[in-house]
């Protein structure tokens, strides 16, 4: 072999492992078997028991010289690299197969009789007398050949078709993500170039900010899952860039109850949610108004909410959306579309946003994301947590 075609640990713990699951169903089968004998027979306990002897003997050599000589040819039979489909499933191919079905019947026809005479003090008629076991065996090492290769071959495909899925899964969130960072990139600059020309110090400082939260933001987007603390830190961050821009017309509340703060969540999910809130919400607003981000339990669902004060909705639509769907309402904006589909890729229909008026005096606009309670608290890309989040007001 090839030091590429040689099997890893794992695969070759995975083989061993269903060779013992296939011996147990070879003791199911060898019961069923020796039942089938008893009930040709005079039906008295003796006759079971002795059946079962010769049944359980016979068939467990069979199998195991048939199962543990493919295994072990798949195994260190040289020349085999053009298989590699088979190669990973153990099965030598089909003249090698049948060999190992002829040599391991007989072996195991003329073994296992010899051993149930030794237990039952019977004399069983030799292998050329006693023609018809034989071919009753074959019989049943051919089916139970087969039976035991279609499953391991279903057992591949399934395997090969959930990999695909899951690395087109991944495929597709890397290209949310990257069609995320540079609309996030190109709003902050926008702002930035505006202030530039109307307050250059500010520019500066709102420069500053950016740096730093670009540091920290796109690192942190290449993960899968983050903290939910690690999300609110950079919802923060992108406020107080914001905070510089429209100074006091802008106040930002968040609200993270300690227990949260571990809890696995996919990277910058919020961001476009806060951004669409200020943007379509709050800059429009001649006095500004608030933005409040909150997470809590409901149930087995962990929700996040996004509100402003804002001008609001013209229309409410509260259907839960989810990407691609053509019918999307006409003020779902981009960061809408896209948290959408991020959660349709990730959770399917487990998961949910819904974009409506806040029911209150103040008006304005609430996102909320709903999604599954994770099974645990410990994100995969497990960091140092953050500080507390307190509730901030940027002035």
């Amino acid at each position: 072999m090839t030091p590429s075609s040689t099997p890893s640990p794992q695969a070759e713990a995975g083989h061993w492992t269903g060779f013992a699951r296939r011996g147990l169903r070879n003791q199911v089968v060898c019961g069923v078997i020796a039942l089938l004998i008893w009930t040709m027979t005079t039906g008295t306990r003796g006759n079971l028991l002795t059946a079962w002897i010769y049944s359980t003997a016979i068939g467990s050599l069979c199998w195991l010289f048939i199962d543990g000589g493919r295994l072990l040819l798949a195994r260190w039979l040289p020349g085999r690299q053009d298989w590699p489909a088979r190669r990973r499933a153990r099965w030598p191919g089909p003249v090698l197969m049948a060999a190992c079905i002829l040599v391991g019947s007989t072996l195991g026809y003329t073994l296992g009789t010899a051993i149930g005479d030794a237990i039952t003090g019977f004399s069983t008629p030799g292998l050329l007398k006693n023609s018809t076991a034989l071919v009753i065996s074959l019989i049943v090492a051919v089916a139970a050949s087969w039976y035991f290769m279609a499953t391991e071959k279903l057992n591949l495909a399934e395997a090969a078709t959930e990999t695909a899925r899951r690395e087109a899964t991944e495929s597709q969130l890397m290209l949310l993500q990257s069609q995320l960072e540079p609309h996030m990139l190109f709003n902050t600059l926008a702002n930035l170039r505006v202030l530039i020309t109307l307050d250059p110090p500010r520019a500066q400082a709102m420069l500053d900010r950016l740096i730093g939260y670009l540091r920290a933001t796109l690192g942190a987007s290449r993960i899968g899952l983050h903290p939910l603390a690690d999300e609110f830190d950079r919802l923060a961050d992108y406020l107080a860039l914001m905070a510089l821009r429209m100074g006091p017309r802008l106040q930002v509340l968040l609200s993270l109850p300690a227990d949260l703060r571990d809890l696995p969540v996919p990277p910058l999910l919020l961001q476009p949610l806060v951004e669409n809130s200020i943007r379509h919400g709050l800059e429009p607003k001649v006095e500004g108004g608030r933005i409040e981000l909150r997470a809590q339990r409901r149930g087995e669902q962990l929700l996040l909410t996004v509100r402003d004060t804002g001008v609001g909705l013209a229309q409410a639509d509260t259907r839960p959306q989810h990407g691609g769907d053509p019918a999307a309402p006409a003020h779902s904006h981009y960061g809408t579309r896209h948290v959408a589909e991020r959660l349709a890729t990730l959770y399917g229909a487990r998961a949910l946003l819904r974009l409506l008026p806040a029911d209150d005096a103040e008006g304005g606009t609430l996102a909320e994301v709903s999604l599954p309670w994770p099974a645990s608290n410990s994100p995969t890309d497990a960091r140092p947590a953050a500080q507390p989040v307190q509730k901030k007001t940027a002035q």
